[in-house]
C-alpha cells in the first residue's frame, strides 16, 4: 500500500516538516476506520515509503516499538485528537457547543471581571491587585511604604465548575464497519478527549469497548482498534460458554452492552466525585449478556438478553450514574433498536439520542455539555 498522494508543487509547500505531518493526517484518517491494520498494509519495503516514514519518526509523530512494529507517539496520539475536535467543531452549527458550567458563584475555575471583597477562605491567586492596592492608598493617603490591610483586598469572583467523570461506552461489533459508523465514533470519543483536556481538567474520561465482551480501552488502543470481524454466519445463533474455561476461539462479533454498563458502572464508582455519567454508542440491539459465570450469545435478539442489560441500566442509575444512550440509525431495520434505547432512557430517566454517524458528533457534543450543566444545576 503506498501512502504518497501526488499534487501540482507550487513552490510554497514545506518538503520536510509540514509534508511528514501531512502524511501521518492521512495516515491518522485510515487508522480511524482500520485501526492498526494500516501498518500491515504498508510496503515498508519500498524505498519511497520508508523515506517518508523517517520523516515521520523525526516529527516525534511515530516510532517504532520493542518488536520493530510501528505505532503512534504521545505526540501523535495529541495531534490526532486535536485534529478529530477541530473537525467536529468544523461541522457544528455555530455556538451550539458551550461550556459546562452553572451560574453560582464559587471556587472554580472561571474568573470573571468583577471583583468583591476578600472573605476568609477566598483564594489569593485570584486577587485584584489594582483595586486592593487603591483600596489601601485611599485609606492611608499619600506616602510609602503601602501597608495592606485584610479590608484592602478585593478578589476576582469565580464561577462554580464541578468535575464529572464520564464513560464512553463503544460498539465494537461487527456491524459497526458499515457506513463509516466504527470512524465516526473513534473521532467523537477522540476530540471528546481533547476537550476534556483542555476545557476541563479536573474532569476524567475513560473509554470502554463492547462486543461479546467488554474492556476498557487507553488512546492509543482506541486509535488502534477496529470492529471485531463476524466469524458466525448462522441465522440463529445461541451459545452459553463458560467465563472460567473459555474454549480458545470465541465469537467476538456480539453486542454485550449488558457487559459494557457492569464495566463503567464499577469503574465510575471508584470515581470521588458526584456526578457521573455513562455515553453509550451503539447500532444494534443487545445479542450478549452475562449470566452468573457464563456468556451468552443469543441471536436474533432475545428477551432475555434485554431484560438483563436493562436492569444492569438501572443499577447504574440507582448508582447515581446518568446514562445517556445513542444509536446509529441508518435504514428501516432499526426499528428494534430504537424501542430499546427508548426503555433504556425510561429505566435510567436518562437521554436517548437517535441519528446518523454524520450526526453523531454534534449530538454527543450538545449532550455531553448542556446535559452536563443541567445536571450540576440540579445538585446545586
Amino acid at each position: 500500500m503506498s501512502i504518497f498522494e501526488y499534487g501540482a508543487w507550487d513552490g510554497s509547500q514545506d518538503p520536510t516538516g509540514s509534508k511528514a505531518e501531512n502524511v501521518f493526517d492521512k495516515l491518522a484518517e485510515y487508522m480511524m476506520s482500520m485501526g492498526d491494520e494500516i501498518w500491515r498494509r504498508i510496503d515498508t519495503s519500498d524505498e519511497d515509503t520508508q523515506e517518508i516514514l523517517d520523516l515521520i519518526r523525526q516529527e516525534g509523530l511515530i516510532e517504532k516499538d520493542a518488536q520493530g512494529r510501528y505505532r503512534v507517539t504521545a505526540k501523535g496520539l495529541r495531534r490526532v485528537e486535536q485534529s478529530a475536535l477541530t473537525s467536529l467543531f468544523q461541522s457544528f452549527d455555530r455556538d451550539a457547543i458551550g461550556k459546562h458550567e452553572t451560574p453560582h458563584k464559587g471556587a472554580g475555575s472561571v474568573v470573571h471581571e468583577d471583583s468583591k471583597a476578600y472573605e476568609f477562605g477566598d483564594n489569593l491567586a485570584n486577587l485584584n491587585l489594582h483595586e486592593t492596592m487603591r483600596n489601601a492608598i485611599v485609606r492611608q493617603g499619600k506616602g510609602t511604604p503601602i501597608r495592606l490591610e485584610q479590608d484592602d483586598f478585593v478578589v476576582y469572583e469565580t464561577e462554580y465548575q464541578t468535575s464529572c467523570a464520564t464513560v464512553v461506552l463503544i460498539d465494537m461489533s461487527g456491524s459497526m464497519n458499515r457506513f463509516g459508523k466504527y470512524a465516526m465514533t473513534k473521532q467523537v470519543a477522540m476530540g471528546l478527549s481533547a476537550m476534556v483536556r483542555a476545557q476541563y481538567p479536573s474532569d476524567t474520561l475513560r473509554m470502554v469497548g463492547f462486543y461479546s465482551y467488554a474492556s476498557p480501552l487507553t488512546e492509543r488502543e482506541l486509535l488502534d482498534s477496529a470492529p471485531k470481524p463476524v466469524s458466525i454466519f448462522d441465522s440463529r445463533v445461541h451459545l452459553r460458554i463458560s467465563l472460567d474455561q473459555s474454549p480458545k476461539k470465541v465469537p467476538q462479533h456480539f453486542t454485550n452492552i449488558h457487559a459494557g454498563l457492569k464495566l463503567a458502572r464499577n469503574m465510575l464508582m471508584r470515581e470521588a466525585t458526584p456526578n457521573k455519567q455513562i455515553i453509550l454508542i451503539t447500532d444494534g440491539e443487545p445479542t450478549a449478556h452475562i449470566d452468573g459465570r457464563d456468556l451468552m450469545l443469543i441471536y436474533p435478539p432475545s428477551p432475555k438478553t434485554a431484560a438483563a442489560t436493562l436492569a444492569e441500566a438501572k443499577r447504574c442509575a440507582a448508582s447515581g450514574i446518568r446514562v445517556s444512550s445513542f444509536a446509529l440509525i441508518e435504514d428501516y431495520y432499526y426499528f428494534g433498536l430504537v424501542n430499546f434505547v427508548g426503555e433504556l432512557a425510561r429505566v435510567t430517566r436518562g437521554v436517548a439520542g437517535y441519528c446518523t454517524a454524520e450526526q453523531l458528533g454534534q449530538t454527543v457534543f450538545e449532550n455531553f455539555t448542556t446535559g452536563r450543566k443541567q445536571r450540576q444545576i440540579r445538585r446545586a
